[in-house]
């Protein structure tokens, strides 16, 4: 929320409990009409989108500034709407402004209901009749084991028109200019076999460049879907590149310990897309993103829909081998032999000698663990050898994985 006009741009969606009732709530980008700004023409579609999918709509209006020719316009459009509407007279932040509520009378779509969104006077009433025309509840649905893949990189790379593309429908605002997306926007895609939640997050800038309050609160946003996902699709600019930017958010998501894909988008402007251009670019994207470059790198273009299905696929798999197990015996097996050719280096004239290792049950990563007779000795290079031959002998391409050396 800001004083500035616009704030909200894409729809935001958030959960609502009253009484034994749970219910979804939109929030939609301000209505505006013959306006020059690019956005509200694209604000004013999302809007038209959300009144499709609603099941209730909740129409507000500032009982201070009274009824507005534009009040009048965005009524004649819900009066033909079949679903059920509620006029909502907010900024009732007094008791007596309560009576201007009566003007909004004139729009014919029944009782407004005067509110004060600010110190909450009016809404127990107003929920109390949302959850009276929402329809009968259908089953419940439990959204906790459903994957959640979040499109992140930096502004302008095409994170929303990919998004887009996924769902077939223009679910997201896309213009030309960076920052367009604001807020977090999540969409459930459940198409193909598929079904998980996809993310659409702003880009993620330096913070030197980020002036506009909106534009800080655009990006915590987007640390917080990285956060919250499962798997990070990063996506890069074909015509630039990897910046320095990309490694902030990579580092990021490792930090997070979250499964990564990274999809090349814009390749329908390289002018040489042979396989050995693409080669080449996967072994910088790779060398710059070292130590971790066991990840999947797909090469795509969201306007011409080039390899989009190869991305979702990636990230799926990514996210199952997230949850891979190996058995202990295996583990040892193939491991400990590896350790006795190639031990830690000594130390100080003391020898390390690693006897047994297993996979930790639990974390949300693989993580393994080690155990050793000096385990303060070992040191990264070495986790690192560790980690390389676990990656050799099982696919966990995409995933970070944890190396713990503990004392036997």
């Amino acid at each position: 929320m800001d004083d500035v006009a616009g704030t909200t741009r894409d729809r935001q969606y958030g959960k609502c409990e009253w009484g034994d009732r749970f219910f979804s709530v939109v929030d939609t980008g301000g209505w505006v009409v013959n306006s020059d700004d690019v956005f509200e023409e694209e604000i004013r579609k999302q809007v038209e989108v959300a009144i499709e999918e609603a099941d209730v709509i909740l129409f507000m209006v500032d009982i201070r500034n009274g009824l507005t020719d534009l009040d009048d316009e965005v009524g004649a459009i819900l009066r033909r709407s079949t679903t059920p509407v509620i006029v909502v007279a907010n900024k009732m932040d007094t008791f007596d402004l309560q009576y201007g509520a009566a003007e909004f009378y004139k729009l014919g779509l029944g009782d407004p209901f005067a509110i004060s969104a600010a110190n909450g006077s009016g809404t127990g009433e107003l929920l109390d009749e949302i959850v009276r025309l929402l329809p009968s509840e259908k089953q419940a649905e439990s959204d906790e084991d459903i994957p959640r893949f979040a499109v992140v990189g930096r502004p302008n790379v095409g994170k929303s028109s990919i998004v887009n593309a996924f769902m077939g429908e223009e679910r997201n605002i896309v213009t030309e200019i960076p920052g367009t997306t604001r807020d977090s926007v999540y969409t459930r895609y459940t198409k193909f076999g598929f079904d998980f939640f996809l993310v659409d997050t702003a880009g993620i800038r330096k913070k030197s460049k980020v002036e506009e309050d909106l534009e800080f609160y655009s990006v915590m946003r987007s640390i917080r879907a990285i956060e919250n996902s499962d798997v990070c699709i990063l996506m890069l600019d074909a015509t630039r590149g990897i910046e320095g930017q990309d490694l902030n958010i990579v580092s990021v998501i490792l930090r997070n310990q979250k499964g990564l894909v990274v999809a090349v988008n814009k390749w329908d402007l390289i002018e040489d897309r042979s396989a050995k251009v693409m080669k080449s670019y996967e072994e910088v994207i790779r060398f710059r993103l070292a130590p971790f470059t066991d990840f999947p790198i797909i090469f795509t273009s969201a306007t011409e829909k080039q390899r989009i299905f190869k991305v979702l696929e990636c990230a799926k798999e990514v996210y199952l081998r997230k949850t891979t197990r190996i058995s202990t015996g295996k583990l040892n097996a193939k491991m400990l032999p590896l350790i006795e050719a190639y031990p830690p280096p000594s130390i100080k004239g003391k020898y390390i000698k690693i006897k047994y290792c297993m996979q930790l049950q639990g974390p949300s990563i693989p993580s393994f663990i080690f155990f050793a007779n000096l385990p303060q000795y070992v040191k990264e290079p070495y986790k690192r050898f560790l980690e390389n031959k676990i990656r050799e002998m099982w696919n966990f391409s995409g995933t970070p994985i944890n190396i713990f050396i503990r004392q036997k």
